[in-house]
């Protein structure tokens, strides 16, 4: 698990087209992203703080536990990164539309390294979905959007980034806690300090672990007496994966998803998280696989429209919940589900998309979100961000205007609000 799955705005940025181009910094983490913002030199902290920072700080780990030898190799020639803050003011919204997102997660490179990937490490995998139970191509497709099948795992100290990041204060509270679990891990003897090596935010190793979610679910399984998820070897890195998503409900054998067919007439209002039934309860209603046949009964599940009416449809079932754990964004659980079908032998997705939509900018949601507040329909908050509550307001002004109630935040949807 990385950052992104704890704060929204922490990690990531646009995503790339070549499933081995760029570095760790330009993954696959779809995410909202605050406006970008440009650091103030007189507002950032002083590096001539961060040594009294540090000396501070090591007070603080040495009274939860972590010994002065290991503080001394931690730090050692540990300074302040004006890089990784310049990173985290600035990261830019991500405006990719879903279709141009998948495009890349299951591009040909990706899923013809997945494949590659999937036959080089056949035992381990397999070895891991017998004792996990949780399905290797699943394993393999967060492996494959998190550092592009382990060739991109990041390079940076993550004991100065981390340390940087908790002293600039901004989200100190939350790097700090990382900083001590990294600590922790350094006293744990299963790597050595400079070889803790990550993104420019702390995530780490081929599944991009931040330090609290290693303590908690990284496990060894190799057998060696250490849980090195930083090593070429992917095996306990690929294996805690499978750890971390055993933990939160993984069901093998139950897909994340089927892109299904909706029939005419279809009640929108229905395609939403807390409307759940059976497959044979849609099929009832006319929703079927992208075959034409009813979905077999995984259990209970709810219809999806990332794109609104005009794009794919999916029926979604626990599994998919499982993986957003790792991260909540729908584009990267479609991600990670789609990926893992193809490299198992299915098909692209069938629907067309609305390729073309010119997506709305962070200022524009936050002025759609205003609007339909003044317009007296619920909207908790003004932050650009299109979650749950949002989705209900649209959905809830789409029935008033007549609109198909999809709950999707398009330019249509804009133009009605600014002229009524």
């Amino acid at each position: 698990m990385r950052l992104t799955s704890i704060i929204p705005t922490a990690l990531a940025v646009v995503a790339t087209t070549s499933a081995c181009a760029g570095p760790i910094e330009r993954s696959l983490r779809p995410e909202v992203r605050p406006a970008s913002m440009q650091i103030n030199p007189q507002l950032a902290p002083a590096r001539g703080d961060f040594a009294r920072w540090v000396q501070d700080f090591r007070a603080r780990a040495r009274a939860q536990g972590i010994r002065e030898d290991v503080l001394e190799r931690a730090f050692a020639g540990v300074r302040y990164d004006t890089e990784v803050i310049e990173k985290d003011r600035n990261q830019s919204e991500f405006t990719k539309q879903i279709w141009d997102y998948l495009d890349s997660a299951a591009s040909p490179t990706r899923v013809s390294n997945g494949k590659a990937a999937l036959r080089k490490h056949s035992r381990t995998l397999r070895a891991i979905e017998a004792h996990y139970g949780v399905d290797k191509e699943i394993v393999a497709a967060v492996w494959g959007l998190e550092s592009a099948y382990g060739a991109r795992r990041g390079q940076r100290d993550v004991i100065a980034s981390l340390a940087t990041l908790a002293h600039d204060g901004r989200r100190g509270a939350f790097f700090e806690k990382q900083l001590i679990a990294a600590l922790k891990i350094l006293q744990s003897g299963d790597v050595a300090p400079r070889d803790m090596r990550g993104s420019w935010a702390g995530a780490m190793g081929h599944t991009q672990f931040i330090p609290t979610s290693y303590l908690a679910y990284a496990v060894d399984f190799d057998g060696d007496g250490r849980r090195n998820i930083w090593s070429d070897d992917p095996g306990d890195a690929l294996a805690s994966t499978a750890a971390y998503l055993k933990r939160f409900g993984w069901t093998k054998g139950q897909p994340w998803g089927v892109e299904v067919r909706l029939p005419r007439g279809f009640d929108h209002s229905l395609a939403r998280r807390d409307v759940r039934r059976m497959p044979s309860e849609w099929a009832s209603m006319g929703v079927r696989g992208i075959d034409g046949n009813a979905v077999p009964n995984h259990g209970r599940a709810s219809i999806l429209l990332p794109a609104g009416a005009q794009g794919a449809a999916f029926m979604i079932f626990d599994n998919f919940g499982v993986i957003e754990r790792y991260n909540k964004a729908d584009a990267y659980v479609i991600g990670v589900g789609h990926l893992a079908d193809r490299l198992a032998g299915g098909p692209p997705i069938q629907a067309s998309w609305p390729r073309g939509y010119k997506p709305l900018s962070f200022s524009e949601r936050k002025d759609m979100q205003r609007r339909l507040r003044r317009k007296g329909f619920d909207v908790e908050k003004i932050d650009g961000i299109i979650g749950p509550n949002t989705v209900n307001a649209i959905r809830a002004y789409q029935v008033s205007q007549g609109m198909t109630p999809d709950g999707y935040a398009s330019e249509d949807l804009m133009r009605r609000l600014k002229r009524r």
